[in-house]
């Protein structure tokens, strides 16, 4: 019996009466683009998040190039991000003109280490992108310390970490602004691509809203060059349909992680929790000096697994012109060789996670 790596449609079957009703509502007002179904789920996912306002986009990655330009970066700056991540994080950068500087991770977090973020600030640094990764945060208290010491703009890529808590306060609302991605996979995930942007600024909000509908507030009243961004109105109704579920949702992933943590014996490296930190888990990723051979096991056993990420940012084609040098990045080198994510998702039975558990320890029993 397989064991996939995400099971959607189990998702779906435990709240398809939602889901259909949602869905039936657009389609029955043919209202396919705006409307009062994207501004409810705005607003009930900024209150979710805690923040003023929220501005729904076409997916996370618009989110973050918008949110740039919303602080003002451009042609000429720099942003500071991890050398570890999605390519979302780093691309938006050139995207709006500027530049990304990589900074490696905490090998016991994989979130950027904001030790080493200092001597990467020069004149030209604008903002600094932390991502909560896998669903952890990333050291929020000490990014902003410097970001202020600093006069730099801060960006929380939150795509991966709905939810997620530092000391109590949710992600999302630490930094200047804050990006979220709702691809389906996510822990609260669209049936397509979507987004969103939250942020207490109001000003920044409404740049935000400008850029993402044409440079518009009111229908053509474009006060500057924006772009075609909006979150699609099935999609925000199907995510107003599935949000009050994520804490319940949330909790049952950090069933299966505890699950993990408590089954899984010497041979591989379990995730690491910092006490002032809610880790939401989009992913359980552990690290294995074997893991190539560890995933084909898996593979042929019919459990999924993934690979996030197998390269460092920087030792992408698409960066080669920064001129970096394997060693460069000796943490995010080391966690892409060993890396591996494991199934997860709230449906996951203990009988699957028993299985997935037994087959990994009896491979490092060898």
């Amino acid at each position: 019996m397989s064991i996939p790596f995400v099971d959607l449609k189990a998702q779906y079957e435990s709240i398809k009466n939602e889901i259909d009703s949602a869905i039936e509502s657009v389609v029955n007002q043919t209202s396919f683009i705006g409307g009062s179904v994207v501004r409810d789920f705005e607003a009930a996912f900024a209150e979710y998040v805690g923040v003023k306002n929220c501005v729904g986009v076409a997916n996370g990655t618009d989110a973050i190039e918008i949110a740039l330009r919303a602080l003002g970066v451009g042609p000429g700056d720099e942003v500071i991000v991890p050398a570890l991540t999605w390519i979302s994080t780093a691309g938006a950068v050139n995207s709006v003109g500027g530049e990304p500087i990589f900074v490696d991770v905490l090998e016991d977090q994989r979130t950027i280490n904001p030790a080493l973020i200092e001597e990467k600030i020069t004149q030209k640094t604008k903002a600094i992108i932390p991502v909560h990764f896998y669903g952890l945060p990333a050291q929020m208290n000490e990014i902003m310390t410097l970001a202020r010491k600093h006069n730099l703009k801060v960006l929380e890529d939150s795509a991966q970490a709905h939810g997620a808590q530092i000391d109590g306060n949710l992600v999302g609302t630490i930094g200047d602004i804050a990006t979220f991605s709702f691809y389906p996979g996510k822990n609260l995930g669209a049936y397509g691509d979507a987004g969103a942007i939250v942020t207490n600024n109001d000003d920044s909000a409404n740049t935000c809203r400008m850029v993402s509908n044409h440079g518009q507030l009111t229908k053509h009243d474009h006060q500057i060059i924006g772009r075609n961004s909006r979150l699609d109105t099935m999609q925000a109704a199907i995510l107003k349909a599935k949000l009050p579920y994520l804490d319940e949702w949330t909790e049952a992933r950090i069933r299966v992680a505890s699950w993990y943590n408590e089954q899984l014996r010497d041979g591989v490296t379990k995730p690491t929790i910092p006490l002032n930190m809610k880790h939401v888990f989009h992913l359980y990723v552990i690290q294995s000096p074997k893991r190539d051979d560890l995933m084909n096991s898996l593979k042929q056993e019919n459990i999924g697994c993934a690979l996030h990420y197998p390269t460092p940012l920087p030792h992408l084609k698409s960066y080669a012109y920064q001129n970096h040098k394997i060693g460069d990045f000796p943490v995010a080198e080391k966690l892409c060789s060993e890396i591996l994510s494991l199934p997860i998702f709230p449906e996951l039975s203990e009988e699957d996670l028993d299985r997935v558990c037994d087959i990994i320890n009896e491979f490092n029993s060898i």
